[in-house]
């Protein structure tokens, strides 16, 4: 294997083409020199609290270092300069990232005296990107100018490689410090810059890259950037190489969104700009029931919405309402569509690019520019305006859609309500199946959700009453993905679970709004979700280890994703993990195995010993109730496994729950073929 040293020698250039585009997207003609670099103010604290700059010491500062070294590549793309970015996993577990873009300028920068290169690789809050217009970017994705810097600091080596003015500068660096000048080693028709660094383990505790959140980002900038090709090259999986561009951007990942779902029209799509701000807005109705509403502002994506989003639900309600009216589809008595109404079966992309945005945090999880909702509102009024004038038919469609939702709406709001009413916080309104726990102490209760009967009576026997409640549930729950939820509030198992939690449900389907409370009817608001009801913080989800359990699971998981996501997304929900198989060696030694291979370990282990009795569990049903209260109900032996949303793969799991659990069979048979050699049985694994 070569060394890092010799590797640089080989590092990819990428040839150059010219990039065109419009409004804020288009070329920057300004010159982008060492003058525009501008220095706020060393490394060494990156190194000793890597978590104020990166998140963490651990798997999310990891991937933060890869994200702040391909923004500025997109950066570059933004500016109109590079339409090509190449992503490798090296052999050795290196990563590079390499651009052709203007390449970083490397002239001795006016106030630091060295190289403006080792500048922005060795100075915190250096960059050329805090001034706008005549600097080297109008918009960018980073607000700091801390970015690649950081992952110079926590990399154990980082070597960059710039093709400038007809030349190849480098210059290496060790654990954020500089060990060669910058210096021109060859001559390059083409311009760019390759960083490449190696993740340092004296700091970082995760130093192996995950490949779905590399390629899940790489996508996601794909469809957000079609004017540029990604590559992504790994060396140590091959299978996992793949080329990313899509001509057609968001109005493409619109369409992928809806895959595993019958369209209602085209994809409805245009582009606005305002002074400094740039939207565009690919949308398109299908024939469920959930929305999906994905927001990005300078490219980065926010998965908790923010004012673009709540000024693009404002200005899609209005203009359908207007377009009702002026089409005499709603009469002069009858009520305005909701926000719900309109959201009913929507799925929409919205990219916003801005300068000097705000967010609620450093992640960038919810943009919070007050003037944005304003702007927003407008843009999209004006662009869905036209081509609702345009698009007639398809504008009757929707306004149809909205109609249906509107009756379905109030018919679901009076049957959470009558829900909600039987819901109160004595035994006299839970459900006759449940087995409730003594304490009214939600930190301290678990409910266990359990298939069938037989389970739910051992379980009963098995559990702490003063904390464990069981909540047996008979055959499998509605799919939520295939029904109105109007139609799922008519199922009992459904019904029985809502007045269980105490929460609520969410009719709105959680859509990224912020709408003023005042303007909520009163009667809506009574049959929302309130997670402040919640009388359990632990909702474990015991099931069978077979087919058939994972089926109910994962209704349940549908269920609880698509109406009651908070409990996901603030930890509530849990996955128990009950054995497959128990080893006897005597009238009362027994060991647990949750999969054949701890079952091997423990029989390794009795080699000595003579015919043990293994059992293989089939159902929960067939494990008396000491059994289980001591291997899935016992807070000091058991195994759960929390079920977590991470907002990064939010695009990802919009897709596999419309696919897996969808009306259309092909993309659930394409997922299984392609998928298939994976499953080597039909036992739990984690």
């Amino acid at each position: 294997m070569n060394s890092p040293e010799e590797e640089s020698e080989a590092m990819p250039e990428i040839s150059s083409s010219e990039s065109t585009g419009e409004g804020i997207t288009s070329r920057v003609e300004a010159e982008y020199t060492a003058d525009s670099i501008q220095v706020l103010e060393g490394l060494e604290a990156v190194r000793k609290r890597p978590g104020m700059y990166v998140g963490d010491n651990g798997k999310k500062g990891l991937h933060q270092m890869f994200r702040e070294v391909i923004d500025n590549s997109i950066d570059e793309a933004l500016a109109g300069h590079c339409d090509q970015i190449k992503v490798t996993l090296h052999s050795d577990g290196s990563m590079s990232v390499a651009d052709n873009g203007r390449g970083i300028p490397v002239e001795t920068h006016k106030k630091m005296g060295v190289s403006t290169l080792q500048v922005v690789m060795t100075v915190l809050h250096a960059g050329g990107k805090f001034g706008g217009e005549g600097t080297g970017y109008k918009v960018s994705g980073g607000l700091h100018g801390v970015g690649v810097s950081c992952t110079n600091a926590l990399s154990a080596w980082c070597e960059v490689q710039v093709r400038r003015d007809q030349k190849i500068y480098k210059q290496r660096y060790e654990k954020g410090v500089p060990v060669t000048d910058v210096k021109a080693s060859g001559k390059s028709d083409s311009t760019g810059t390759t960083v490449r660094w190696m993740p340092d383990p004296e700091v970082l505790t995760e130093t192996q890259y995950d490949y779905h959140i590399i390629i899940t980002r790489l996508r996601e900038l794909a469809y957000l950037n079609p004017m540029v090709t990604f590559e992504y090259v790994d060396e140590i999986n091959p299978d996992h190489s793949e080329t990313l561009h899509y001509t057609r951007g968001i109005q493409q990942l619109v369409e992928d969104l809806n895959q595993s779902r019958d369209a209602l029209h085209k994809v409805v799509y245009f582009k606005r700009i305002k002074e400094t701000y740039e939207m565009e807005v690919a949308l398109q109705y299908h024939d469920g029931y959930n929305q999906t509403v994905l927001a990005f502002s300078n490219n980065i994506h926010q998965p908790d919405g923010g004012t673009h989003v709540s000024g693009f639900s404002a200005a899609l309600t209005r203009v359908i309402n207007s377009y009702a009216r002026k089409m005499n589809i709603l009469k002069e008595k009858e009520k305005n569509f909701a926000s719900e109404d309109v959201g009913d079966g929507l799925t929409a992309v919205i990219s916003l690019k801005l300068q000097n945005p705000s967010y609620n945090s450093q992640d960038k999880v919810k943009l919070v520019t007050p003037e944005v909702q304003g702007i927003s509102n407008s843009l999209v009024g004006d662009g869905l305006s036209t081509f609702f004038d345009e698009n007639p038919n398809i504008a009757k469609r929707i306004v149809d859609k909205a109609l249906i939702a509107q009756r379905a709406r109030e018919a679901a709001r009076k049957a959470a309500e009558a829900v909600k009413r039987s819901n109160v916080m004595d035994s006299y309104g839970l459900p006759g199946k449940l087995a409730d726990c003594v304490s009214r102490d939600p930190s301290k209760c678990e409910l266990f959700l359990v298939e069938g009967d037989s389970a739910g009576g051992s379980a009963k026997s098995a559990r702490d009453r003063v904390t464990q409640a069981i909540l047996p549930l008979r055959g499998k729950i509605l799919n939520v993905e295939r029904a109105r939820i109007d139609k799922a509030l008519d199922n009992e198992e459904i019904k029985s679970l809502i007045a269980a939690l105490g929460v609520g449900i969410d009719i709105t389907l959680g859509q990224k709004q912020e709408e003023d409370p005042a303007e909520i009817d009163k009667k809506e608001k009574d049959a929302t979700f309130d997670i402040t009801k919640l009388r359990y913080h632990k909702i474990i989800i015991m099931t069978d280890a077979d087919v058939d359990g994972e089926h109910i699971r994962t209704l349940l998981l549908t269920f609880f994703y698509r109406y009651m996501k908070p409990l996901i997304a603030q930890g509530f929900v849990y996955l128990a993990q009950p054995p497959l198989y128990v080893v006897k060696t005597g009238s009362s030694e027994r060991r647990y195995a949750q999969d054949k291979a701890e079952l091997d370990e423990i029989l390794k282990s009795l080699k000595r010993k003579k015919d043990p009795d293994i059992t293989r569990f089939k159902g929960l049903g067939e494990m008396n109730a000491s059994e289980l209260e001591e291997t899935t109900m016992n807070p000091e032996n058991r195994r759960l496994v929390q079920v977590k949303i991470d907002p990064e793969f939010e695009m990802e799991v919009e897709m596999m729950f419309s696919r897996l659990m969808g009306d259309k069979v092909e993309p659930r048979r394409e997922f299984i073929e392609r998928h298939a050699k994976e499953a080597l049985n039909v036992d739990w694994h984690y």
